[in-house]
């Protein structure tokens, strides 16, 4: 419980021999001879000899200069107690909680009345390149190496770059921009920061929650494929070079670059496709969702490691896993420049490269191009998931925000197109080999083009042990990173919300939450699993994320004001956001993204994988799961509604007017009495 500041006022009849003598005993207290006085934890700076500078106005920032030469400071540690003042003179306590310092110096005496709370201070960033390399790591993901490329390949290479630039700059970048100043102004989870915003919309952070623990269920699932290939990397001869293992079929076709007498035929299947199918997922032993067969064992132990590293690196805070961060998202940027290298210098890798740029322009008349381009930069860059309100929330309250969102948006779109010349240097490649078009290489897209087409290339390829080993020791860092995040984000929402039940058990309810994202995986680690992981992708994610994006960016631009979000910018950074960033908030950006979600409903996916195609039953089950995540807004609007007090018209006036954050950035009050 907040408690009140306190205003203290003293009229002193004191004549000017009591006033010397109280100078006297206060210098012996603080060391006699020292001309100022300098608290340890920082909070209260004295200097002796500025009483008679008269009163100034207090100054913004980490230390404030005030009347007669006192500089306040922000406390630097939690373990300051919250009243503690080494001042000379008397000290008086209020009955609000506030400790006030009175310091007779001159004729004048100056009370310091500190703000005190009985909440433990929130937890920050230990420095500021950890908040910098988790946002990175969050943002590039495997959206960028794996989901990017074939989307990208699907929607015929270069002419997808032009929807997807103009999706980052009008809608990805300006709503990333938006999280982060709203978390690091409010310093609140998605759930809680919505009555400083607009209560009524308080279901957009249960929706959030829900969609992040929807993506936890079926995300790392693919890294545990990555971690059964790593294991089975450790070896001279990696297992998808030769068709001569248990799980081999008679289509199995092995050929290398120097088996120039080997036809390849749409009926063949290269030794990687049958490991992947049939080894790592065992697809052919489900015949599709209605059966989707036992528990692979393997991979459930291969979940459970990534699990454990999980849990270890975000139970104590952003403190452990801003540590972490420095490996897993740093790391990804050497193996993606020795991988590109080495693409380079493979034969036909000009070929993918032509076909990645060179744009057929045609397929921008698609709606399909363009709303496959706006999923993936919203997937990618993440807002809407709660994360990069969590994030920011752990910044100092002037933190450049609006520099930090143009970096690491920059970065992640730069790590795009990188990672694109990598997996089509790769492709243009495979192409060369099997003399074909390099857009009739990989038949099925998606996970299959990492884990089919590019594990096959490794393994023609000169030291492939080595470069199976760095590649997906790449896709989990990847991977782990964004883990990290969403679930980071979902901790810190729940904290925020429920912080006197959840505060002092962190510990307990992340290991919770993360057995509950284990428990809810099952249903991918079976033989059908692949299919189950398809399901959760197209429909899951994509298309509720896009509209709690849409209500998020209504809620702020519309109810809570453009112009007060942007006096709260300004109080922030210093300056008003120009016109440009007003316009995509107010206009541009719902009109993006409500085209967005009709064009979906109106022309859902056509999901299949492998040769499985979907049956229309699925359909209808994935928008039951994309509803059941969006139904928290409705819900708990009439919720409120409800349970509010009054007529109707004053809770609904209620239930749009945000509760002020109050003067949670102000420390101290000093006044002045003669």
């Amino acid at each position: 419980m907040e408690k009140k500041n306190m205003m203290l006022t003293t009229m002193l009849n004191t004549d000017k021999g009591e006033n010397e003598g109280q100078r006297e005993k206060g210098n012996e207290q603080v060391g006699g001879e020292e001309e100022g006085t300098q608290q340890e934890n920082g909070r209260l700076m004295l200097a002796d000899g500025l009483a008679e500078k008269g009163t100034k106005s207090l100054t913004s920032g980490s230390g404030q200069q005030v009347s007669n030469g006192f500089t306040t400071s922000t406390p630097q540690s939690p373990k300051e107690g919250p009243g503690s003042a080494a001042c000379s003179g008397g000290t008086a306590t209020g009955p609000g909680g506030g400790t006030g310092s009175s310091v007779p110096l001159g004729g004048l005496r100056t009370l310091v009345v500190q703000q005190t709370s009985l909440e433990r201070p929130r937890e920050t960033w230990s420095k500021k390149m950890d908040f910098l390399l988790s946002v990175i790591g969050y943002a590039v993901d495997l959206g960028n190496v794996w989901r990017f490329p074939y989307i990208c390949y699907q929607n015929g290479g270069g002419a997808f770059l032009l929807p997807y630039l103009l999706m980052a700059v009008f809608g990805g970048v300006p709503l990333f921009y938006m999280e982060l100043a709203l978390g690091q102004f409010h310093r609140s989870g998605c759930i809680s920061i919505w009555k400083h915003i607009c209560p009524i919309f308080k279901g957009i952070g249960f929706a959030i929650c829900i969609i992040a623990l929807y993506i936890a269920f079926y995300y790392n699932t693919i890294m545990a494929w990555a971690l059964y290939y790593l294991l089975a990397s450790f070896r001279p001869t990696l297992p998808w070079t030769t068709c001569t293992n248990s799980w081999n079929t008679v289509n199995c076709n092995h050929y290398m670059s120097t088996d120039h007498n080997v036809s390849w035929s749409n009926s063949s299947t290269s030794p990687a496709e049958e490991f992947y199918t049939r080894q790592v997922l065992q697809v052919h032993l489900s015949p599709g969702l209605h059966q989707l067969g036992s528990v692979s064992w393997q991979l459930a132990l291969c979940l459970l490691f990534i699990f454990t590293i999980v849990y270890f690196s975000i139970w104590k805070g952003v403190k452990t896993s801003g540590k972490v961060v420095w490996v897993t998202a740093t790391f990804p940027y050497l193996v993606l420049l020795v991988l590109l290298i080495r693409g380079a210098t493979l034969p036909g890798a000009w070929r993918g490269v032509v076909f990645y740029l060179k744009p057929d322009w045609q397929k921008l008349l698609s709606t399909t191009v363009w709303i496959d381009a706006a999923a993936q930069i919203f997937f990618s860059l993440g807002p809407g998931f709660g994360v990069l309100l969590a994030f920011a929330s752990y910044n100092p309250f002037h933190n450049n925000c609006y520099k930090d969102a143009l970096v690491t948006s920059s970065v992640n779109c730069l790590t795009s197109f990188l990672s694109g010349f990598v997996i089509f240097t790769v492709l243009g490649y495979m192409a060369e080999m099997r003399q074909q078009d390099v857009d009739a290489v990989a038949k099925d897209a998606g996970p299959s083009l990492l884990f089919i087409i590019y594990a096959e290339a490794i393994a023609n390829m000169p030291a492939a042990t080595f470069f199976s080993i760095i590649f997906f020791l790449m896709i989990i860092m990847l991977g782990l990173d964004s883990t990290f995040a969403g679930l980071e984000g979902v901790i810190t929402a729940m904290l925020d919300e429920f912080p006197h039940v959840l505060a002092k058990r962190r510990e307990w309810f992340v290991l919770g939450l993360v057995c509950v994202c284990f428990l809810g995986s099952l249903t991918t680690l079976t033989y059908g699993g692949a299919f189950v992981v398809k399901l959760f992708e197209e429909y899951a994610t994509g298309p509720a994320v896009i509209t709690v994006v849409l209500l998020e960016v209504i809620a702020v631009s519309w109810f809570y004001g453009t112009n007060r979000f942007c006096n709260d910018i300004q109080l922030m950074l210093g300056f008003y956001p120009g016109c440009f960033w007003r316009i995509c908030w107010v206009a541009i950006c719902p009109c993006f993204l409500l085209f967005i979600i009709i064009s979906f409903l109106a022309f859902p996916p056509e999901v299949r994988l492998f040769n499985y195609h979907f049956p229309p039953w699925t359909t209808a089950l994935g928008y039951c799961i994309g509803v059941s995540s969006f139904i928290c807004v409705p819900a708990y609007m009439v919720y409120y509604l409800l349970n509010a007090k009054g007529t109707f018209k004053q809770r609904l006036l209620k239930s749009i007017t945000p509760v002020p954050s109050g003067d949670q950035y102000r420390d101290y009050i000093v006044t002045n009495a003669v």
